[in-house]
């Protein structure tokens, strides 16, 4: 199982917990706000900040929470700056790792960040250092029960998607498009009624570092470690750990 579709797996099973601790709020509020301070506060007309507010609805959270972090970004209402940071890095195995980061304090994250790199058995490395490997794109999963294979496929590349994959072993079908095709993609298969898993725009690797069962704990570690921080928003990787590792460490 690849870096992306792992930890998207990971990530979608930790919300409910995550949302108990309010580390599911906090994420969303920064990333509404930095949307907002970048694009602007209407919807409409950015698209970043349509994609956080539906978080903030499947998230439950209110709708006042939403438009003070809106006028928070765009200056409205006083409120924390914050700014958006890139750390790249090496964890176990040499697999490589990038951390989106939204905060308000630079220098005290870096020092985060690279602990717990440290901790896990990596390290952080300079800027560039494995960026070169990731390219942006859009994920869409949809369970293989909602949909015919082939008439998901269709729709999917008929509506602009760039490659359509049924992974063995998997219970859902993986759409990956073009950061620009994201949000039509997305929108097709919700005009069709399809239900969708997942949807995010996301880092992924050109290819995969193959994790055997000496570091895969220590893989599975840091990428909880980062996903954990307050101020990371999303964690991408191009580990693949087997099924059957993974599930003896479950």
């Amino acid at each position: 199982m690849g870096g992306h579709s792992h930890w998207a797996g990971i990530k979608h099973k930790k919300a409910i917990t995550d949302a108990k601790k309010g580390k599911i709020f906090t994420k969303i509020i920064k990333e509404i706000a930095i949307a907002a301070k970048i694009s602007g506060g209407k919807p409409e007309e950015n698209p970043r900040l349509r994609k956080a507010m539906e978080d903030a609805r499947n998230a439950n959270m209110p709708i006042d929470n939403v438009k003070r972090a809106i006028m928070r970004g765009t200056g409205q209402l006083p409120g924390v700056s914050y700014e958006e940071i890139m750390y790249e890095g090496y964890g176990p195995g040499g697999i490589a790792v990038l951390v989106e980061v939204t905060t308000d304090n630079r220098n005290r994250v870096f020092s985060e960040i690279r602990k717990i790199f440290e901790v896990s058995g990596g390290n952080l490395g300079s800027t560039g250092c494995v960026a070169w490997m990731f390219k942006p794109k859009g994920c869409i999963t949809v369970k293989k029960a909602a949909a015919r294979e082939e008439e998901l496929m269709t729709l999917a590349l008929d509506a602009g998607a760039e490659d359509f994959k049924s992974p063995d072993g998997s219970d859902e079908y993986e759409i990956i498009t073009a950061p620009a095709d994201f949000d039509t993609v997305r929108k097709k298969l919700e005009e069709r009624k399809i239900p969708i898993v997942q949807a995010e725009l996301a880092m992924l690797a050109e290819n995969e570092v193959n994790v055997g069962v000496d570091k895969a704990q220590q893989v599975v570690n840091l990428m909880n470690a980062l996903e954990d921080h307050d101020d990371v928003q999303k964690v991408h990787s191009n580990f693949n750990i087997p099924d059957s590792i993974l599930a003896k460490l479950e």
